[in-house]
């Protein structure tokens, strides 16, 4: 029996009770929360309540700083580079971004990366957050853990190195586009072994180049890249965008996360804030933009295709149904967060 949907604020409320319990101070507890919780919210499943384990368990065997103090590595007018001195993703990249956007309503456009981060959620999270500031936004991170070989290898030097880039409209919804430069993300390969399903074939192949479905077998092969060599050229420039150059790990030094609790990953990740202001006048902009959403909607269709979608339509429709319904919870996940509890010692679900 699937359990009962859950609303967002019990959700981020459980969240909160639950990095306060492993010492995590009260805001920065109620930061993180709220967007993991989010994250659910929009139907990024395999970003929110389902890493809260694992979280924890990085948190209690010290992979992570509790109390981290922010610094400023190098600054000028419309860029800086943050160090994130260890502590949780979600924290670093949301003072990165507030960071981005105060310096884009000066210059135009801002571009803050960050080093000694952490894995901190789906990327929309934090593209869409300049979205309330008349603002595009514009997300990169080097994965936190490597599953995929440059193209014609086999070791795993490279990982999904997603990007998210969200654009206001008026009458509709923001175009959001939140994608790896692999077929599938990792986490998404993790909730199917959760909820015990098989992967799509396209998903993984092993290293003898044979198809790989089994979830639970993913350790023998790795994601194939988007668009083949052309994914795997963007996951390596993603990866010296977001990690190399904010001398943040990249190749070998990437820690895996899903295996190692206890290392400091020094993951790294850059926000960029674009002021459209800067550019052309925001309503005349976003006017543009429900034109644009108009004309891909009205383009002739295929045969057998029933509507044009365009990127963040799902995530708008997901994010409505779940804020009237509430946030569905895989029975296994939520066994998962109900023994998290009692181990924590914290009210349940």
């Amino acid at each position: 029996m699937s359990a009962p949907p859950i609303s967002y604020a019990a959700l981020q409320a459980f969240i909160e009770r639950a990095f306060v319990a492993v010492g995590i101070p009260q805001a920065d507890a109620q930061t993180t929360a709220s967007l993991m919780a989010r994250a659910d919210l929009i139907g990024q499943d395999g970003h929110g309540a389902f890493r809260l384990p694992q979280y924890i368990r990085r948190i209690q065997a010290g992979g992570v700083n509790k109390t981290p103090k922010f610094h400023i590595i190098e600054e000028r007018a419309a860029t800086a580079v943050v160090d994130g001195d260890n502590g949780m993703g979600h924290l670093v990249m949301h003072h990165a971004t507030e960071l981005a956007m105060k310096k884009a309503e000066t210059t135009g456009v801002a571009w803050v990366g960050a080093r000694f981060s952490n894995h901190a959620g789906p990327a929309s999270l934090y593209a869409m957050m300049p979205l309330k500031r008349d603002m595009i936004g514009l997300y990169v991170a080097v994965g936190s853990a490597n599953h995929l070989p440059p193209w014609g290898g086999t070791e795993m030097l490279l990982s999904t190195n997603p990007i998210a880039v969200a654009i206001p409209g008026a009458k509709y919804p923001p175009i959001v586009l939140d994608m790896a430069t692999t077929v599938a993300a990792y986490g998404k390969v993790k909730t199917a072994a959760q909820r015990g399903e098989m992967m799509p074939e396209g998903w993984m192949i092993d290293c003898d180049g044979n198809p790989l479905t089994d979830p639970t077998r993913a350790s023998e092969g790795f994601l194939l890249p988007i668009g083949g060599p052309k994914g795997y050229g963007l996951a390596l420039i993603f990866g010296i965008l977001a990690g190399t150059l904010n001398g943040a790990a990249f190749g070998r030094d990437v820690i895996d996360f899903n295996a190692d609790d206890a290392s400091t990953t020094n993951t790294g990740q850059f926000i960029l804030a674009l002021d459209i202001k800067a550019f052309a006048d925001p309503d005349r902009f976003r006017a543009s933009i429900d034109n644009v959403w108009e004309e891909m909607k009205s383009a002739p269709k295929m045969t057998g295709v029933s509507e044009i979608r365009l990127p963040g339509e799902r995530l708008d429709k997901v994010t409505r149904e779940r804020t009237e319904h509430g946030i569905p919870l895989a029975p296994a996940l939520k066994a998962q967060l109900d023994d998290l509890a009692t181990r924590l010692g914290i009210a349940p679900l």
